[in-house]
């Protein structure tokens, strides 16, 4: 009776199962931006928060704060909370995953996971398609934002697969076709240009 590449598929198997049931990692420290880059105009660490952005003047541009290191496939969780002065221009954030930094320039190039009025749910294409690319599968998940308060973000990237829960509730299921898009890069937060707008995020785990 062979068993060895019984036993050689069960090893396999068991060592997936083992990483899929890995203990979630901070990317954030609560207290530093160890670990992750910005314009230190524009992001900072405030009241435990990485925070982006003014109350006080428009942000010019886009402005990103990344993380050092790049992520393939993953589940990313953390809390966001975006407030900014009504009519002063666009009050809106998201997250990137799988994304790039534009050289030269303070942009990213890749998939953002987008927060904000009328943007909860939405897949843009950063700096590279340049367009939505995904809409919400419904608008329960928008539903369950109350303006300025905290929401719960969770992302999931499975190969070409991508998917997010606000609030718990079933946001985005995307699935790539174009065969030529990197399955992997940084995460980075967004704080979008035009508004008096801010950013707070926290609790982030990947």
């Amino acid at each position: 009776m062979k068993t060895r590449p019984l036993r050689g598929l069960l090893a396999v198997l068991l060592v997936a199962t083992a990483a899929l049931r890995a203990a979630p990692e901070a990317l954030f420290d609560g207290k530093t931006l160890t670990g992750w880059d910005g314009d230190p105009k524009w992001w900072r660490v405030q009241d435990g928060c990485l925070t982006g952005g003014s109350l006080t003047e428009k942000v010019p541009r886009n402005f990103f704060l990344t993380h050092a290191r790049s992520f393939q496939n993953f589940e990313l969780r953390l809390r966001l909370k975006l407030t900014g002065v009504p009519d002063t221009g666009m009050i809106n954030s998201g997250v990137q995953i799988r994304s790039l930094r534009v050289p030269n320039n303070t942009e990213m190039c890749g998939y953002q996971v987008d927060a904000g009025d009328g943007w909860w749910g939405k897949l843009y294409d950063e700096s590279r398609r340049n367009k939505v690319i995904a809409n919400p599968v419904d608008g329960a998940a928008a539903a369950t934002v109350t303006p300025g308060a905290w929401i719960d973000y969770r992302i999931r990237a499975e190969g070409a697969r991508i998917r997010s829960w606000i609030n718990g509730v079933a946001a985005l299921d995307y699935t790539e076709t174009e065969p030529n898009i990197a399955q992997d890069g940084r995460i980075g937060i967004q704080i979008h240009s035009g508004g008096i707008a801010l950013v707070e995020v926290r609790a982030v785990l990947i």
